[in-house]
């Protein structure tokens, strides 16, 4: 996936621009790994903040909307194409640099960038 398609949701991920997706649980492909904390819908920096709780100790991460696969505003779940481990081992979501900062976004899109294109 190209890094500037990673901040956009695909068009069979079943996301509404208007949707409040806060609260969902969030599974990853090989289980659940925390609720949507908070989320951004602006056009071209679309991601959800997941707040994985207790499974590693209150990390909060940034999954780009393009690492989300599918949305069940029925069963208020959001499913996203990279494993636990992957998530666990991406760079924790910093609130003051945001994405502000194109380092910052760089970083987080490399990360998700790299695991999506089978490197």
């Amino acid at each position: 996936m190209a890094a500037d398609n990673m901040w956009s949701y695909g068009p069979t991920a079943g996301h509404t621009p208007d949707a409040d997706l806060s609260g969902y649980r969030v599974e990853a492909l090989d289980g659940h790994i925390g609720k949507v904390d908070k989320h951004s819908n602006d056009v071209g920096a679309q991601y959800i903040v997941v707040d994985t709780g207790v499974w590693i100790f209150g990390k909060e991460v940034l999954l780009p909307a393009g690492t989300v696969t599918g949305v069940d505003h029925a069963e208020r779940t959001v499913r996203v194409a990279r494993t636990k481990e992957q998530i666990k081992d991406a760079p924790e979501f910093d609130k003051d640099r945001h994405l502000g900062d194109p380092a910052y976004r760089d970083q987080i899109s490399g990360h998700y960038g790299e695991h999506g294109s089978g490197h």
